[in-house]
């Protein structure tokens, strides 16, 4: 695999960004933010990641609400 300077997510394991959207909005907020049902019925890691390496439309969200919490931490700082 070659270098992906432009591309954040790289090098990024699926549960450390899980873990770290959790650390920032809760698990109630995501599943607000990200309305799947991993998120919303009993949450858990294990269970998120279950559902997310089989889902690839709720993966991109996932992804995509990091993104967007990466640049906002970026733009505070």
């Amino acid at each position: 695999m070659g270098d992906q300077p432009n591309n954040p997510l790289h090098g990024l394991k699926l549960e450390q960004i899980i873990r770290e959207l959790v650390n920032h909005y809760g698990w109630t907020s995501l599943g607000e933010k990200i309305n799947i049902r991993c998120f919303t019925h009993n949450p858990s890691v294990k269970s998120s990641l279950a559902f997310l390496r089989k889902t690839p439309w709720a993966r991109e969200k996932v992804e995509g609400l990091y993104l967007k919490y990466l640049r906002d931490s970026a733009s505070k700082q």
